[in-house]
């Protein structure tokens, strides 16, 4: 058994806490905010963020960041991507060497153009930092409906420790040394998801995304192979295709004619493509990848580009070859 705090009371952290609180483990949520602490206390539920599923009684639930972090042996980073840095800042001064801080959170920090395992790198540096990402959603996980995950480290014994905290018989874990192909592929799918939603041209759009992400993960010295598992092009197909995901349902309302602003009113959560799409298009910039989906996200969502011009602009690029070459 293991003491593990999970950082964040939202929808994803309490699904990964209820994870771990089955898997035999002594699980702590804690939240900056004291009032919403005692809300989950009391209520045993987030009903905003995850409506009818039941916090088990052995969750202990606390607003504060010192016993929280003391003693803890793994504590699991899920605030939103935006926070990561404020949030990392907050408990650092409590980590101890060699404490596990799994970042599940999934971004580009749009000032620094770091991946989020960078900034909790550089504001932790006393903690071993991994990355947990894949095709999955808190909806699911709280509920216990399988699904597949993997777990980036730097070291594989570190991998190998954290595959066997999270691993059950409903949440299958793969390892891998490439953290920052995972980091990348869990925050560009964002953005991607967002143009294929507000096109409603999915498998188009899903097949040339990945084409994009593979191109700047490899420019920024990413493993190739990692985009076309779990944490790319099946995290990517899950975020267009699942009722669950806030960037599928912004994409199709900004598709229906409505603003950022006013989707992510409607989705009333954080919606990660949308903070993604500029820090995505920067780097894309900085590495010199061509990567017109992005960019034309970008017009849609900052510049009122509107999505049919958008569209017809990514079909009347110049003629391309898809793969190989002829011999001949």
């Amino acid at each position: 058994m293991a003491k593990v705090s999970v950082m964040g009371g939202g929808s994803w952290g309490l699904g990964l806490a209820i994870l771990l609180n089955n898997n035999g483990h002594d699980v702590k949520v804690w939240s900056v905010f004291p009032e919403e602490i005692k809300v989950l206390d009391k209520e045993r539920e987030n009903k905003k963020c995850l409506p009818g599923v039941h916090i088990p009684e052995k969750i202990e639930m606390t607003a504060d960041t010192e016993y929280a972090v003391n003693g803890a042996d793994v504590i699991v980073l899920a605030v939103a991507s935006p926070y990561t840095r404020s949030t990392a800042k907050l408990f650092a001064p409590f980590v101890k060497e060699g404490q596990y801080v799994v970042n599940v959170g999934k971004g580009i920090e749009e000032s620094t153009l770091m991946t989020l395992c960078q900034v909790v790198e550089e504001e932790i540096p006393a903690a071993t930092v991994a990355v947990l990402s894949g095709p999955s959603h808190a909806e699911e996980v709280g509920r216990l409906i399988p699904t597949t995950c993997v777990i980036g480290t730097h070291k594989r014994k570190d991998a190998e420790y954290l595959q066997n905290i999270f691993m059950s018989d409903v949440f299958r874990v793969y390892i891998s040394p490439d953290m920052l192909g995972i980091c990348i592929g869990g925050a560009l799918k964002n953005v991607i998801a967002l143009a294929a939603c507000i096109a409603d041209t999915k498998a188009a759009l899903i097949t040339r995304g990945i084409a994009e992400i593979s191109r700047l993960g490899t420019a920024m010295g990413a493993n190739p192979s990692t985009f076309s598992g779990l944490s790319g092009i099946g995290d990517l197909i899950v975020t267009c295709a699942s009722m669950h995901s806030r960037n599928r349902r912004a994409g199709i309302l900004i598709g229906q004619g409505k603003t950022k602003d006013e989707a992510m009113e409607e989705v009333q959560m954080v919606v990660e493509g949308v903070f993604s799409a500029k820090a995505a298009f920067a780097l894309a910039q900085k590495y010199n990848v061509e990567m017109p989906i992005v960019e034309q996200v970008n017009k849609v969502l900052f510049e009122d580009k509107k999505p049919a011009d958008a569209v017809k602009e990514l079909m009347l690029r110049d003629k391309k070859m898809e793969t190989g070459e002829w011999s001949e």
